[in-house]
């Protein structure tokens, strides 16, 4: 494994445990050149799905993008980085078993739309923001009522409020 600091190409192994959610091994290395210590993670891929976006331009599934649009949706948020990675894993889980070689990629916003939804309103409209490529102020007020109309309905019918 290349070492981030100094980009030598040998590192040790000094400790292996499973992550809380059971999805990956996280591995603290330590660089034979320079001597810093770094963690990776690693994790199983199922099978390789190319991602079809607009114009039928083709790339392949990469977490690493996922992760970074859930994770700035999220950004200043009371968020754990445990919950982004559970959605994160979550969702590369579907696409891995969906059983399709090609996923679109409007699919895949759907599903972060949908886990971004349940884990903090905020990010969601942050989220939708630039998927749905609000281009007004306007466009941010009918989509924001729209949450708060649904959400108002959740309390509602649960009989607990958010006060």
């Amino acid at each position: 494994m290349r070492c981030p600091f100094c980009a030598h190409d040998d590192s040790q192994v000094k400790d292996s445990r499973p992550t809380e959610d059971n999805t990956s091994i996280r591995r603290r290395r330590q660089c034979s050149s320079c001597g810093a210590r770094f963690t990776t993670f690693e994790r199983v891929q199922l099978r390789e799905v190319t991602i079809v976006k607009s114009g039928d331009r083709r790339e392949a599934f990469d977490r690493s993008k996922l992760e970074q649009s859930v994770s700035l949706a999220c950004r200043k948020r009371d968020v754990s980085q445990e919950r982004i990675d559970q959605l994160v894993s979550g969702i590369q889980r579907q696409v891995e078993t969906a059983g399709e070689s090609e996923f679109a990629s409007s699919r895949l916003g759907e599903m972060v739309m949908d886990g971004l939804r349940e884990l903090d309103s905020v990010a969601y409209i942050r989220f939708a923001s630039v998927y749905r490529d609000f281009s007004e102020a306007r466009d941010f007020e009918e989509f924001a009522s729209s949450v708060q109309e649904v959400a108002e309905g959740d309390s509602d019918s649960s009989g607990v409020g958010n006060g």
